[in-house]
C-alpha cells in the first residue's frame, strides 16, 4: 500500500492505495470514505501545477500515473450540494502503540539528540544556530524535485512540530503529538518501564504533555510506530542518520525526514519544483534502500551538509547553559544533568551570544 495525501474541502488527509492492484474506481471509494463526495461528483487533480485526472473507473490506478505521496486535490463537481460527513474519517496511517526502540546507543533517552523530558529551552528566541526561514529555505536538488529545509518555530515543540508538518502538514497539531506519545508510553508498560523513562511513568507522561518539554529517541520512536513510518533524524554536525522504526510487521515501507542541530528539529520535505507552495511538498517517502544510498537520505545528507557549511549546528557537551530557575551557569548537557540531579532544577536555556 502506498501514502497518498489527499486536499478535501474538509481538510488534508492521508489515504492508502495499491498502486499496482487498485482500479481507479478503488481509489474513488477511498477518497469517498474520507471526504463524503460521492465519486460520480469527484473533480480529481494532482502534479505541480495541478492537473486535471480523466476518470475512467474501470481502468487500473497506474492509468492516472500517480506515484507515492503524491498529492490529490478533490472537489465537488460544479452544481452539486457538497455532504459533510457528520466526523472526521480516522488516521489511516495509524498503527499499533507497541513500540520497538531500534536507535542506536547514541541516541538513548539522555543523549545530545533527546534531551530528556522535563529540560525546558530558554533558547528558543536566542540560539546563534537556528537558520532563520526565508523567501527561499535552504534546498537540495534530488530526484523528483528539491529537498527542502522546511523550518520550525524554536517554541520546545520542535520536534512535535515536525512531526505534526510531515504528518497532519500541519504545525498546529503539535500537541496531539504529544498525546500519541502519552498515549502510546501507557499502553506499552513493558517497553517504556519507568527503567527505560529514567522516572515515574505518570511523571514522565505529565511532563511530556507540557508544551515546554523538549521531545527524544522515545518519542520519536513512539510516533514512528503510531504513523507505520520510519522516521530517520539527520545530525547536522556529523551527518549521522538515526533511525527509528515500526515493527516489522506494522511498517508501511515508507520513511520522512528530519534534520537534528543538536538542539532543535526541522523538516525535510520534497518541492516538485524549487518555489513550490509547501502545500505541493511530499513529505512521506517510499523507502527505496535500506542503507544511506537511498536517494531521499543522499538528498538529506547534502542537506545538513549545506546547514553545517552554515554552522548551524549547536555541540550539546560544550554549549553554554543557564539555570533558569536559579540564574547558575552550566558547560554542556552533561552539566545540566548533573545539576538537575543535584537541584530538581529541570529549566534551562542556552547563554545568548
Amino acid at each position: 500500500m502506498a501514502p497518498l495525501r489527499l486536499r478535501h474541502p474538509g481538510g488534508v488527509s492521508t489515504i492508502q492505495a495499491d498502486l499496482d492492484s487498485f482500479t481507479v474506481q478503488d481509489l474513488q471509494q477511498e477518497i469517498y470514505a474520507v471526504s463524503q463526495i460521492l465519486p460520480s461528483l469527484q473533480d480529481l487533480r494532482s502534479g505541480y501545477p495541478p492537473r486535471s485526472l480523466t476518470i475512467v473507473p474501470e481502468l487500473p490506478l497506474s492509468s492516472l500515473g500517480l506515484k507515492q505521496g503524491e498529492q490529490i486535490i478533490v472537489s465537488q463537481k460544479a452544481g452539486a450540494a457538497v455532504r459533510t460527513p457528520s466526523s472526521p474519517p480516522p488516521n489511516s496511517t495509524a498503527a499499533s502503540a507497541s513500540a520497538r526502540i531500534s536507535a542506536p546507543a547514541s541516541v538513548a533517552p539522555v543523549s545530545g539528540s533527546s534531551l530528556r523530558a522535563g529540560f525546558s529551552s530558554g533558547a528558543t528566541s536566542t540560539s546563534s544556530n537556528k537558520v532563520k526561514e526565508t523567501s527561499e529555505p535552504d534546498s537540495v536538488a534530488t530526484e523528483g524535485g528539491f529537498l527542502v529545509h522546511r523550518v520550525v518555530p524554536d517554541d520546545n515543540s520542535c520536534l512535535f512540530s515536525s512531526v505534526a508538518l510531515v504528518f497532519e502538514q500541519d504545525i498546529s497539531k503539535a500537541p496531539q503529538m504529544r498525546q500519541i506519545v502519552a498515549d502510546g508510553i501507557r499502553n506499552d508498560m513493558v517497553t517504556y518501564s519507568e527503567a527505560i523513562l529514567g522516572r515515574p511513568r505518570d511523571e514522565y507522561i505529565q511532563t511530556i504533555l507540557k508544551p515546554t518539554t523538549w521531545g527524544g529517541a522515545i518519542e520519536l520512536t513512539i510516533l514512528s510506530v503510531h504513523y507505520a513510518t520510519e522516521i530517520c533524524s539527520i545530525d547536522v554536525e556529523t551527518g549521522r542518520i538515526d533511525r527509528f522504526e515500526p515493527p516489522s510487521e506494522k511498517e508501511s515501507g515508507n520513511r520522512c525526514v528530519l534534520l537534528y542541530s543538536g538542539i532543535h528539529y526541522d523538516a525535510a520535505t520534497l518541492s516538485p519544483i524549487k518555489d513550490a507552495p509547501p502545500d505541493f511538498h511530499q513529505t512521506v517517502f517510499p523507502i527505496v534502500s535500506r542503507d544511506n544510498s537511498d536517494p531521499i537520505l543522499v538528498a538529506g545528507t547534502k542537506l545538513a551538509n549545506v546547514l553545517r557549511q552554515k554552522k548551524a549546528f549547536t555541540n550539546t557537551a560544550t554549549f553554554d547553559l543557564k539555570c533558569e530557575d536559579c540564574g547558575q551557569g552550566l558547560v554542556g548537557e552533561k552539566g545540566a544533568t548533573a545539576h538537575a540531579k543535584e537541584t530538581g532544577h529541570v529549566r534551562f536555556g542556552e547563554y545568548s551570544t
